[in-house]
């Protein structure tokens, strides 16, 4: 029996969506093994096959940070990715694949001459986009974000916070037009000390982790929060998200594509399984993965429903939000579960929603009423704090960012080169790689080289180099910082 049989469709609650489509600036800033090529890698594996799911009318919410635009925007991208297919990707597919032959391992053969046809397809769609790919997510793109993605409660002062926000704004208002006021907080990373700065600049909407405050799978995860400040507070869901984003989540299947076994070149034809790759059983099984996905968000709001907990306005919101490079680019099969889902909620009578069309929909419960509503920072970071960000073994970067920051405000005129260096150093990539182990010297080496370009650009102001900067935070303003009180 369907789980909405019985109940008016006011009731029913509806799913949302949200992918948070993100890159740390490194159009030009290195190449293989770290460096633009993860730019190169997501416009393949995930920006251009989304944009064709998008074009087909799937319902998604999609922020973009400015960060990420920045590089799509840059001057020669098409080119330079045309360059990446076809000389890099094709020649390593071709190379791989006769290695594997002459091993006398066949289907791992096969299996990378298949993907290479993911490169000569997301090369075919670009073309035929004519290489604007900022054109093509204009019809899509609704948030936005802070100018580099930093983690704004960390910052030292409102004017920095001010400096992140209004750049991030201005640059989408100038790139898409149109804005809803929808605002993704980078990494999740919340204070209450935000919310006057982040309505001055338009935002209404921001997107919350707050499983510390309420727990795991309580019903107020399905409640926008009204703050005081008049900024909507929306509690993503952990207990959904955890069936994508985790551990023992979907993309652990063994029939996926495994992202860590990989070949001379990187290329990976094996499964989670340690045998061959086979895509047409990985496909049913995200198509599988995506009618479970479906029919337990269904029970997750019948639940609420059922219960006696607090009325939730129109059956509750379940608000799913997932890195969009998650999917295509480290779950292989990702964006085909994505459709998929899109597909099941109308086979299964889920109501999928853009988040702003939900948020229109319904009055938001009142934070006045939620007693225990979080007075300390909260983020999607481990343990739900910003120490990813600020812990041991990143606290240099945090305090040499703050202090930069400080130096920044106290110049009577900082310049426009130091401004933007700035932006970069506060990015959050830095320390979050650091943090996790991940490409940690590539990390170090960019925090430092903006921190030593930040310098000299105070230091010697007349000949700060802008062209290093190359794309990187344009819509900053400087002047904006002698304007804050």
């Amino acid at each position: 029996m369907s789980a909405t049989v019985g109940r008016s469709a006011e009731d029913r609650g509806a799913l949302a969506i949200v992918l948070h489509t993100h890159m740390p600036y490194v159009e030009g800033f290195g190449t293989w093994p770290f460096g633009e090529e993860w730019l190169w890698e997501a416009m393949a594996g995930c920006y251009l096959p989304l944009l064709d799911i998008l074009d087909r009318g799937a319902p998604l919410t999609l922020s973009l940070t400015p960060v990420l635009c920045d590089q799509l925007e840059a001057p020669g991208l098409p080119r330079r990715f045309a360059t990446f297919v076809e000389e890099v990707r094709r020649h390593t597919h071709e190379e791989d694949a006769a290695g594997m032959r002459a091993g006398g391992h066949e289907q791992l053969a096969l299996e990378l001459e298949r993907s290479w046809g993911d490169y000569a397809g997301a090369l075919e769609g670009l073309e035929r986009r004519g290489g604007d790919l900022i054109g093509a997510f204009a019809p899509h793109a609704q948030w936005t974000s802070s100018a580099t993605h930093a983690v704004l409660p960390l910052l030292a002062t409102d004017a920095g916070v001010r400096l992140q926000v209004q750049t991030g704004v201005t640059a989408h208002r100038r790139r898409f037009g149109d804005w809803g006021g929808g605002f993704w907080l980078p990494e999740c990373a919340y204070a209450p000390v935000l919310e006057s700065v982040l309505a001055q600049a338009g935002a209404s909407a921001a997107c919350v982790e707050l499983t510390g405050c309420f727990g795991l799978g309580s019903n107020e995860h399905l409640a926008p929060l009204a703050s005081d400040s008049g900024l909507t507070l929306v509690p993503i869901d952990r207990r959904t998200i955890s069936l994508v984003w985790s551990d023992d989540g979907y993309p652990a299947s063994p029939v996926y594509r495994d992202y860590h076994h990989h070949t001379v070149h990187h290329h990976n034809p094996w499964d989670n399984g340690g045998g061959a790759y086979d895509h047409p059983r990985a496909l049913a099984q995200a198509r599988a993965h995506a009618a479970d996905f479906v029919a337990r968000t269904i029970g997750r709001l019948r639940g609420a429903h059922e219960s006696t907990g607090t009325a939730l306005p129109g059956g509750g919101l379940v608000v799913c939000a997932l890195d969009t490079e998650l999917l295509g680019h480290w779950w292989y099969e990702g964006l085909a579960w994505l459709e998929a889902v899109v597909e099941e909620c109308s086979r299964q009578g889920l109501e999928l929603l853009r988040l702003d069309d939900a948020l229109a929909r319904g009055q938001p419960v009142a934070a006045a009423d939620r007693a225990d509503l979080p007075m300390e920072a909260s983020s999607w970071g481990r343990g739900g704090d910003l120490s990813t960000w600020s812990g041991p073994a990143v606290s240099d970067m945090a305090f040499a960012a703050r202090a930069a920051e400080l130096r920044v405000l106290a110049a009577e005129d900082a310049g426009e080169a130091a401004v933007r260096q700035l932006l970069a150093m506060q990015a959050s990539d830095w320390p979050f790689m650091v943090s996790r182990g991940l490409t940690v010297p590539y990390a170090h080496e960019r925090f430092e080289a903006h921190r030593g370009a930040l310098d000299r650009a105070l230091d010697d102001r007349e000949h700060a180099d802008l062209g290093a900067l190359r794309n990187l935070a344009v819509d900053a303003d400087p002047a904006s910082l002698a304007l804050a009180p």
